[in-house]
């Protein structure tokens, strides 16, 4: 056996690390998996914005949220929230979280019933990145 430094990891090789763990983890625990999108799309049809998520472990964990900057401030991020809560409730999830520099929307997650179980300072140096959880 020998350890090499791959710096340009391929796909094969993230998959067979990926792929295992998940097994292991799976002979440990239980659990239901998804994965969504919740798309704003404009009169035309074209993806302007919207939030993805997937769930396991009963959890949902929002990976993306973006919305244009003249949608923010309109409730269309709330909708997209609430919508993602109707999905976590329809599926009896425990709850959701998610992530967000100090830069971005803590203020607005915290609005919505999201509290803060942690907080990585200088990422990106100079800022905060926080990880936020509301129990449903």
């Amino acid at each position: 056996m020998r350890i090499v430094v791959d710096e340009q990891l391929n796909p094969h090789d993230e998959a067979i690390i990926r792929d295992r763990l998940v097994a292991f983890n799976d002979q440990r625990i239980e659990s239901a998996e998804g994965h969504i999108g919740i798309l704003v799309k404009n009169d035309a049809g074209q993806t302007v914005g919207g939030l993805t998520a997937h769930w396991y472990y009963n959890w949902m964990f929002v990976e993306y949220l973006y919305l244009p900057e003249e949608l923010r401030g309109s409730g269309t991020g709330t909708e997209l929230l609430a919508e993602a809560e109707r999905l976590a409730r329809r599926h009896s999830l425990d709850g959701i979280w998610l992530d967000t520099y100090d830069f971005q929307a803590r203020g607005f997650y915290e609005k919505l019933g999201f509290t803060v179980f942690g907080e990585l300072p200088d990422y990106p140096v100079g800022h905060k990145r926080f990880f936020l959880q509301k129990r449903l």
